[in-house]
């Protein structure tokens, strides 16, 4: 199961950017790193690529349709869903493992601060820690319903590698639909025609009076 490193790398590379930007600190091992204060920003491109650092307790790009408790055992029962169905899926096409190991390794990643940052950071129990969001990007300036929407909701790795495997799946399960156009069967594989005594069939009688079909056959 080689492709599980990858849905490893997607939880580390999570971890590292969201501890690096909620700070940590461990006394017994020395470690102190500062990180973001919470509702800051920091302008890496301008106004179009920013560092925010917000913390939500819903689902991915600050959705909340429910409790804390329920997402987090909402993705816990994912994960083990998707690494299940990864482990039967093993025998199929690379291009759909690797879309299910981006959905597992962004579901990973976020179910750990659901789980785990509560206590590590002294802010709840386990199962009732938020989710660091930090990648705030400009990309929309729309309005619906009379909500006006100006940037993209800020996100992290997690979110963007479930997107991201999500429309492969999408792209996958597209590229096994077939229109019946793509059904005809060449011409190079259409069985001859054989005579009933098994020679080769004559060509029509092609008669010179005008009179007569091009392509009746007088036989």
């Amino acid at each position: 199961m080689r492709i599980l490193f990858l849905a490893g790398a997607v939880v580390l590379v999570d971890q590292v950017t969201k501890l690096l930007v909620k700070g940590l600190e461990i006394s017994s091992l020395g470690i102190r790193w500062q990180g973001m204060a919470l509702g800051t920003s920091k302008p890496i491109l301008g106004d179009f690529l920013r560092l925010t650092y917000i913390e939500n307790p819903g689902m991915a790009f600050g959705i909340d349709l429910g409790g804390k408790l329920f997402f987090s055992l909402f993705s816990l029962v994912a994960s083990i869903g998707i690494l299940y169905y990864l482990y039967r899926a093993k025998s199929e096409r690379l291009g759909f493992r690797v879309a299910l190991a981006l959905v597992l390794g962004g579901a990973v990643g976020n179910l750990i601060d659901r789980v785990f940052y509560g206590v590590l950071y002294r802010e709840g129990p386990f199962f009732y820690g938020k989710v660091v969001d930090f990648v705030d990007v400009d990309l929309l300036d729309i309005t619906i319903f009379n909500y006006h929407l100006s940037r993209w909701p800020v996100f992290n790795v997690a979110d963007a590698s479930v997107t991201v495997g999500v429309l492969l799946l999408v792209a996958y399960h597209r590229s096994l639909q077939r229109s019946p156009g793509d059904m005809l069967v060449p011409a190079d594989a259409v069985a001859p025609v054989v005579e009933p005594d098994g020679s080769p069939p004559r060509e029509p009688f092609r008669s010179s009076d005008p009179s007569v079909g091009a392509t009746e056959n007088l036989r």
